[in-house]
């Protein structure tokens, strides 16, 4: 019997155009398009890739801290009344009348009653009214910022009662810990402890995510970790003092508890439970945790999370630890033992469950050749050794930068003016204060209100006082609370003081006072920080899902047109979608786009250098330093000198003082700000240049040896491979599984 001979492919005609006329292909040329095909929508995938990934993650990030924490307000806020009086319930009706969604009253029969709540957490606050005396209670260790908002809202209600004012914070933080930020900084470093490493084991050496050495692997991490975050913030910065065990317990158990959910969640999103991660841990846990800003100034719905998630479980133990005595740390560790243990549970029954279904499969193929940018290391333990410098890197970065910077926060040689009849008048004054308060604030005599007014406007010092004269016999401070409002509060404070103390009139004239829609004066920082993250995100994300794109001809095209939209989106955000901006589009939309265009150019460098481990580097400069001298949370003259000299150069602090200056000086300083990103920007196009002419960038992924390991069970582990679950699915698509190194 004769074979058929294989039949000819051909294009249909008929269209009119003699390109598209019937074109015989052979079989082989047949196989070949196909795989063209393929290709190209591979190539199309992964830069769909490449923008969609950042476009996620900085647009999940930057909506959940601008949508919550712009404009914190009091929310249902649990305060204590004592007291059956008529004045008490005078003082009850109108605290309710003035804002009867800001606090939850809750009666109780007896001060003892009263202050046993606000020490157990239970209220943020308390009021007890006898005699014509209403007695405020607080606890600065259960949120510096809680308490604020507390006296913020009951001391004015107090004196417009005509009641005599007590307040009594009845657990104060400690001298170590002023600003109470130990146990934020703490739980910050230990969540990312435990989220981050198992991102990268699996874009490469997946392998190590099986159930029997993942678990062993996560206790050894979360035991390092602990340890490291301990020494830090312990015997080298001061700022926890004893508590060895607690504190190292907690931690090693917030650790590979996270750990434990991010293993499971890798089982159910392969690559994508980065995202997750972000989401749970970051986007919803920080609002949620009441480290930073009171859970009672979010929305209700945080309030809810507070009770289950690990960001809070982790910072409230910590915190009741260092500052309570162990006093109600049993419900937080509970939320992590049980959260811990559920996921072990279900990554357990999720991996039989694959093997039942899929008896022969084999886990996910490795997608990152190296973290170092070069061919995938010969040795595990150099290319183990990598996976482990990554997290620890970030981990010691932010435990030490972050708090170091921001741990003890106190005015070291802030430039205030101080303004008399004469000059000779304003340097007694200045002499007098210089000899009192040492190194506190950097004063400057003058005779001129109007050239004081001017130094106030343009930030060139923080405040001025204004000393009395015949004409006018009280005290004027000017501020600026929209150039920084934590120093402006610190000034408000100590001359307040200092008027007191010489029975003078305080008045204070605020020159900049910040929008409603902005009331902590954090917008800038939180857009400035997509800025950096965006800029960061396409280069990291583009190096390894579409390596193609790193040649300098087409990076500059891709990340300037990245630029240009991610811009938008984030106004978008600030603006339309969480009100925390009115107006300014053009003015931000420029700025934003070039701080992301150079911020891009600068990680691009670095990712020439050393790959995927460039994240350590770029994140500590751009963000982990970044943020201590940017003055967006904290004034650069409450922190080390060194940040009032990087506050000049970096470009974090470039984009929060530009963003201040579009929004409340008429874009005054702008231009300043533009010529610090120019810098970086060209500075590092021109190194990219230089890099990529001794060694052009390669366009594709450095290839894989074959390891037995990754790719499957060998002969000699073939028993080991019958009993562990896999760690996950080899039909995962391989574009995606190259973004888990986000």
């Amino acid at each position: 019997m004769n074979k058929k001979s294989p039949q000819p492919t051909t294009k249909p005609p008929g269209d009119g155009y003699p390109e598209n006329d019937a074109v015989e292909l052979s079989p082989a040329g047949a196989t070949a398009a196909a795989a063209a095909k393929r290709a190209r929508a591979e190539t199309i995938g992964r830069y769909v890739a490449m923008f969609a990934m950042p476009l996620i993650m900085v647009g999940m990030m930057i909506t959940g801290y601008l949508g919550t924490m712009h404009a914190p307000a009091p929310n249902n806020m649990p305060i204590a009344i004592v007291g059956t009086s008529a004045q008490a319930n005078q003082f009850i009706g109108s605290l309710v009348a003035s804002n009867p969604d800001a606090v939850a009253i809750r009666m109780v029969d007896s001060v003892e009653d009263a202050r046993q709540l606000v020490i157990d957490r239970e209220v943020s606050g308390a009021v007890s009214i006898a005699d014509g005396t209403a007695a405020v209670y607080t606890a600065s260790a259960a949120g510096s910022s809680q308490a604020s908002v507390v006296r913020a809202m009951l001391v004015p209600q107090v004196l417009a009662e005509g009641l005599t004012l007590q307040a009594q914070d009845l657990v104060p933080l400690p001298s170590t810990d002023i600003a109470g930020l130990g146990a934020m900084f703490m739980a910050t470093a230990l969540v990312m402890a435990g989220y981050l490493p198992f991102s990268m084991v699996l874009s490469n050496s997946p392998e190590l995510l099986r159930f029997r050495r993942a678990i062993p692997l996560l206790a050894g991490w979360a035991a390092l970790v602990a340890g490291i975050v301990w020494a830090v913030t312990g015997p080298i910065l001061g700022v926890i003092e004893g508590h060895t065990l607690p504190v190292l317990g907690i931690a090693w158990l917030g650790v590979f508890s996270i750990g434990a959910v991010q293993l499971l969640l890798t089982r159910f999103l392969g690559p994508m439970a980065v995202i997750a991660a972000l989401l749970l841990l970051t986007v919803l846990g920080m609002p949620a945790s009441n480290l930073s800003l009171s859970v009672h100034t979010m929305p209700s719905f945080y309030a809810f999370l507070h009770s289950f998630l690990p960001t809070p479980a982790i910072g409230e133990a910590l915190r009741s630890v260092l500052y309570f005595d162990g006093a109600g740390v049993w419900r937080h560790v509970m939320v992590l033992i049980v959260g811990g243990v559920l996921a072990l549970l279900l990554t357990l029954g999720a991996d039989a469950l694959k093997r039942r279904r899929k008896p022969n499969a084999t886990g996910p193929k490795p997608t990152i050749p190296s973290l170092h940018g070069g061919p995938r290391p010969k040795s595990r333990f150099w290319r183990y050794g990598a996976l482990l410098l990554f997290p620890l890197g970030m981990v010691v970065m932010m435990i030490s930068a972050m708090l170091g910077a921001m741990s003890a926060p106190a005015p070291q040689n802030m430039p205030i003016s101080i303004v008399g009849s004469t000059v000779a008048q304003a340097q007694q004054t200045v002499d007098g204060l210089s000899e009192k308060m040492p190194g506190l604030f950097d004063l400057r005599a003058l005779d001129s209100v109007e050239v004081a007014n001017t130094q106030v406007q343009d930030r060139t010092v923080t405040a001025a006082f204004i000393l009395p004269s015949a004409d006018k016999p009280e005290a004027i401070l000017l501020t600026n609370q929209a150039g920084g409002s934590s120093a402006q509060q610190v000034v408000s404070n100590v001359f307040g003081q200092i008027a007191a103390a010489q029975k003078l009139e305080l008045v204070k004239h605020e020159l900049a006072p910040l929008h409603s829609n902005d009331n902590m004066g954090s917008v800038s920082m939180y857009l400035a920080m997509g800025w950096m993250l965006a800029g960061f995100m396409i280069i990291i994300v583009g190096s390894s899902a579409a390596p193609s794109s790193r040649p300098l001809r087409r990076l500059v095209p891709i990340v300037a047109a990245w630029s240009v939209f991610i811009s938008a989106v984030l106004w978008l955000i600030a603006g339309p979608i969480t009100g925390s901006v009115d107006g300014h589009f053009w003015q931000l939309w420029g700025v934003g786009a070039l701080s992301v265009f150079s911020v891009a150019m600068f990680s691009a460098v670095i990712e020439r250098l050393i790959g995927m481990l460039s994240i350590i580097p770029a994140i500590g400069i751009l963000l982990l330093i970044g943020i201590p001298a940017s003055g967006g949370g904290l004034s650069v003259y409450m922190e080390p000198a060194i940040f009032r000299v990087l506050h000049d150069i970096l470009p974090m602090p470039a984009g929060v003082e530009a963003v201040r200056s579009i929004l409340y000086f008429g874009g005054d300083t702008v231009a300043h700000h533009l010529l610090t990103f120019g810098i970086w920007g060209v500075g590092s196009l021109i190194l990219l240049a230089i890099i990529d002419a001794i060694k052009p960038p390669r366009t594709e992924l450095h290839p894989f040896d074959d390891e037995p390991a990754a790719a499957g069970p060998t002969p000699s582990s073939a028993s080991d491979s019958k009993s562990e679950p896999e760690s996950g699915s080899a039909s995962e698509p391989e574009t995606g599984k190259d973004l888990a190194t986000v």
